[in-house]
C-alpha cells in the first residue's frame, strides 16, 4: 500500500487506514523530520521483530515516537529538569535517552532500561500516534554504508521495500540528516550525536 499525506493537513481517513495496519501486527514506513523510518505500534513484538529484520538494528537502537510532552511522561520517568529540556526542545529532530517508566513492554526494551524518544516536527507520524493510541518503535531507512537517494525519495524507498512492509507513506522527500540524540537520564544533557537539531 502507497498512501500519500501532506505533511500541513494529513488526511485523517487516510491516517485511520495507516492506524488500522498497525494495530494489525503491521510494519509501515513514515516520514519524520529526519529520515524515513519503518515504524509499528509499541505493543506488537511481531511488528518490532520484522522491524529489526528488515532494519538489521537490535533492540537498544530502536526509538520510539510519542506525540506530545504528555505522551512521552507516560512511558519515561520524567523531573522537572528534564521536563524543561524536553519542552524547550520538542517537537524537533532529537531522539532523547530516558530511563523507561512500568508501561514500556518488556520485550520492545529487550535488557536495557534506558530508551530513545522523539516527538517530531512533522506532523504525519504525530497524527499517526495519535489516532493509533499509543507510541511508534521506529528504525530509521538507511544504508549506514553509504548514502543513497532512495532512503529520501518516498517512491524508491516503495519500490525497494515495498514488498517487504505493509505500507508507505509518501510525505514528501525525506532528508538524510538523523537526529541529534541527547542523553537526559542524569538531568544534565549529554550530545551524543550531532544531527538536525541544535539543543536550546
Amino acid at each position: 500500500m502507497f498512501v500519500k499525506l501532506y505533511p500541513e493537513n494529513p488526511n485523517p481517513r487516510e491516517v485511520e487506514r495507516i492506524a488500522d495496519v498497525l494495530r494489525r501486527d503491521g510494519v509501515v514506513i513514515c516520514p519524520t523530520d529526519g529520515v524515513y523510518a519503518f515504524c509499528c505500534a509499541l505493543t506488537s513484538q511481531k511488528a518490532i521483530d520484522r522491524i529489526k529484520t528488515l532494519s538489521g538494528r537490535r533492540s537498544d537502537e530502536l526509538t520510539i515516537v510519542c506525540d506530545g510532552l504528555s505522551n512521552i511522561s507516560e512511558y519515561a520517568r520524567v523531573d522537572n529538569v528534564q521536563f524543561r529540556i524536553l519542552k524547550r526542545n520538542l517537537p524537533g529532530p532529537f531522539t532523547f535517552i530516558m530511563q523507561a517508566s512500568g508501561r514500556i513492554p518488556g520485550k520492545a526494551l529487550g535488557r536495557r532500561r534506558t530508551f530513545g524518544v522523539r516527538v517530531p516536527a512533522n506532523p504525519i507520524p504525530v497524527a499517526v500516534v495519535r489516532e493509533l493510541g499509543m507510541p511508534l518503535v521506529t528504525a530509521s531507512v538507511k544504508d549506514p554504508d553509504e548514502v543513497v537517494e532512495y532512503t529520501t525519495d518516498p517512491e524508491l524507498i516503495y519500490e525497494r521495500y515495498g514488498n517487504a512492509v505493509d505500507a508507505v507513506i509518501d510525505g514528501g522527500y525525506g532528508t538524510l540528516v538523523p537526529t541529534t540524540v541527547v542523553d537526559i537520564v542524569s538531568g544534565q544533557p549529554e550530545v551524543l550525536r550531532e544531527g538536525g537539531g541544535e539543543l536550546v
